[in-house]
Order: C-alpha cells, then sequence, then structure tokens
C-alpha cells in the first residue's frame, strides 16, 4: 500500500469521526418539556415531601451526551436539578431557603454553629463534595464525610 493510500485512508477516517462526534454534540443539547408524572418516581417523590406547597412552572428533561438529567422550576424561581436515577444534584432557593429536611445534618449543624444569622439559598452536591451557598454570600465546600475543605466570600 502507498503512502498515497494511506493518507487517503486516514483523512476518510478522521472525516468520519468528526462527523460522528460532530452530530453527537448536536444531539447533546436535547432539551425536552416534560410533565411532572414523567420524572422518575424518586424525584417526584422529594419534590412532594420538600416542596408541598410549591407550584411547579415547568419541568425539563435534558438529554446530554453521555447523561440525563432532570429540571423542575417552581413559579417563584426556586429550582431542583435531579439526575438520571432522580437524585437531587442542585437545590437553588433564590427567594426562600433550602428545606431543612432536605439538607444532611451535619451541614445544618455546622451553619448554624459558624453562621447563625445565615440561610442556605442553594445545595449542589456530585459524586464527591457538597457545596453550599449562604445569605451571608459565603460559600462553604464539603467532602463526602462533611469536612469542611473550602470556603470563599462570594461578594
Amino acid at each position: 500500500m502507498s503512502n498515497f493510500q494511506k493518507m487517503n485512508i486516514m483523512k476518510k477516517l478522521l472525516f468520519l469521526l468528526l462527523s460522528v462526534f460532530t452530530l453527537q454534540v448536536a444531539q447533546a443539547d436535547n432539551d425536552k418539556p416534560i410533565t411532572f408524572d414523567k420524572l422518575p418516581a424518586k424525584a417526584q417523590t422529594f419534590i412532594k415531601q420538600n416542596f408541598p406547597t410549591e407550584k411547579v412552572a415547568f419541568t425539563k428533561m435534558e438529554k446530554g451526551f453521555l447523561d440525563t438529567s432532570y429540571d423542575v422550576v417552581f413559579v417563584n424561581g426556586n429550582g431542583v436539578e435531579f439526575d438520571k436515577n432522580g437524585e437531587w444534584t442542585e437545590l437553588d432557593c433564590k427567594r426562600s431557603s433550602v428545606p431543612t429536611k432536605a439538607v444532611p445534618a451535619q451541614i445544618t449543624k455546622f451553619v448554624k454553629e459558624s453562621h447563625p444569622n445565615a440561610t442556605i439559598l442553594k445545595l449542589e452536591r456530585d459524586r464527591y463534595t457538597y457545596e453550599v451557598k449562604l445569605s451571608n454570600f459565603w460559600e462553604i465546600k464539603f467532602d463526602k464525610q462533611f469536612n469542611v475543605i473550602d470556603m470563599d466570600m462570594d461578594d
């Protein structure tokens, strides 16, 4: 096989890979409005238990390249994000505070002791950390054992 043929094959392969990647990226940003009853059961239960008086403005499913997530936004602007299994990943309560029973007890205790006049406005979690945003502009990051690993003033 000549160098010319090898280069031609390489170009075709590269073009094919680029085309597949472009198609995947184009499909990755696929937001779709859904009804509340289309959320995973665990997410529905969480909303009913922690936000019983909130009215849902809209619910959507976001299909990403490798993952699916769900967003629930309430009429007052507060919102909750869930992963594909219905586990919450973000509680964003701009107009109120995150419901106490949704916050791990260790985080509630730390905030009450260290920032007694502050409320939790936002709580995010991923595989490794929890991040809390307080009404007094402090941001606190905890590891999964609830040890403080970072604190920052966001002004």
